[in-house]
């Protein structure tokens, strides 16, 4: 189930260095990834006004109040800030009206301002909530870097994923997230994982406890985020069962409505887990770039039948 993300204004205040001129004590959330320019809704027409989305007041928008009379004018800002939308962020550090003021005080509006363009503070603003609050969702499992590519390895507790993790680490390849992975889709395209803060860089090894990857093997071991490109599914080596053998099979797995390329590795003593998921990493780097060895290997083989005949 996705799990709905909020970011707090004051997060937005200090990633983008804005100007607090009025602000309410209490919690300020933003819920929604859309901004908005004033506009219309200054003109008193509030047909289609979204309130959950951040209000921007650009130099179209001052130069109408500032054309209109008083009156009219703190008639309108009460109308409008009466909404309660998450803030007002005035652009091009323009002036600020006194009624603009008491009445996003008196409403509980955050009002803030930057020297920034509209166009500009507008589009970066748009990326960072499209980051912070895609749809998210958590899955168990192990998330690593491998030769560059992303890999959440799946499985049953105790099928070894988080010693697998391990040993990548010591083979030059980075953890993200162990245990529990944070999913988030920024695109229609790309999922990228993380770590929950309390775990973050924390292993659990059976036998021996939670250990600070960090710490034991250097910040070069571990990373923040990772896009998930490929999906390793551990499950314990079933006897009879038919396992792909030549990589012509394509399997998928849904994640929030993106098919990520999924592989399933039966698991045996003796079998050297780590180096299957480094040829793993690499084989589908090299698929990305136009080369299928499954393909190629097939196609050998239909032209000798071919001769043959």
């Amino acid at each position: 189930m996705e799990e709905k993300s909020s970011v707090a204004v004051n997060t937005l205040v200090e990633e983008f260095q804005l100007e607090v001129i009025s602000m309410t004590e209490g919690e300020h959330l933003v819920h929604s990834a859309e901004v908005n320019r004033s506009g219309l809704a200054l003109t008193g027409f509030f047909d289609y006004f979204d309130s959950s989305r951040i209000q921007i007041i650009g130099n179209a928008e001052h130069e109408y109040l500032t054309q209109i009379d008083m009156a009219t004018r703190h008639s309108r800002l009460s109308q409008f800030l009466s909404h309660r939308f998450p803030a007002l962020v005035v652009t091009n550090n323009l002036e600020i009206f006194p009624d603009m003021k008491e009445l996003s005080a008196r409403f509980g509006v955050p009002l803030l301002r930057t020297p920034r363009y509209t166009s500009e503070f507008m589009s970066a603003l748009i990326a960072s909530l499209n980051l912070s609050l895609a749809p998210c969702i958590t899955r168990h499992g192990v998330l690593v870097e491998v030769y560059g590519e992303g890999i959440l390895i799946l499985g049953d507790s105790g099928v070894g994923k988080s010693e697998t993790a391990i040993e990548l680490v010591k083979r030059g390849h980075r953890l993200i997230a162990d245990d529990a992975v944070v999913i988030k889709k920024v695109s229609a395209k790309t999922l990228v994982g993380s770590a929950p803060e309390i775990i973050r860089h924390y292993v659990e090894l059976r036998g021996i406890g939670v250990v600070d990857v960090g710490r034991i093997f250097g910040m070069g071991a571990v990373k923040e985020t990772e896009k998930i490109d490929l999906i390793i599914n551990l499950e314990n080596w079933v006897q009879g069962k038919m396992y792909d053998r030549f990589g012509l099979d394509r399997e998928y797995t849904d994640i929030m409505g993106i098919n990520v390329p999924t592989l399933t590795i039966p698991v045996k003593p003796g079998r050297n887990l780590a180096v299957i998921l480094e040829i793993a990493a690499m084989n589908h780097r090299q698929k990305k770039m136009g080369y299928d060895t499954a393909e190629e290997f097939n196609k050998r083989i239909m032209e000798q039948m071919m001769q043959n005949q």
